[in-house]
């Protein structure tokens, strides 16, 4: 289920203060989070950030496309490894 419009989107507020840092500073770093239950905002476009997926931080770079999406959803938390049975099948 969504969230309600008039909440706004949620967002860690400690997220935002490392991404002004990040901004003023002028520098393209890599900005290690681990909230991936936050929004994307606009103010965070031309950004990277290090999505922790559980067990390494992985570079995700912000573009105008995935503002209003979770940061979780640019971090796969698991490796689809292929079903073993669609071997045969690929053959004939």
């Amino acid at each position: 289920m969504a969230r309600s419009v008039w909440k706004g989107p949620f967002v860690d507020g400690y997220l935002l203060n490392k991404a002004e840092t990040s901004r003023a500073s002028g520098r393209n770093e890599i900005i290690k989070i681990w909230s991936r239950r936050s929004t994307i905002l606009p103010q965070f476009i031309g950004l990277t950030f290090g999505v922790y997926n559980g067990h390494k931080f992985l570079p995700v770079v912000v573009n105008e496309n995935m503002v209003g999406h979770k940061f979780g959803e640019f971090s796969p938390t698991r490796t689809f490894t292929g079903h073993s049975a669609d071997k045969k099948a690929k053959r004939g």
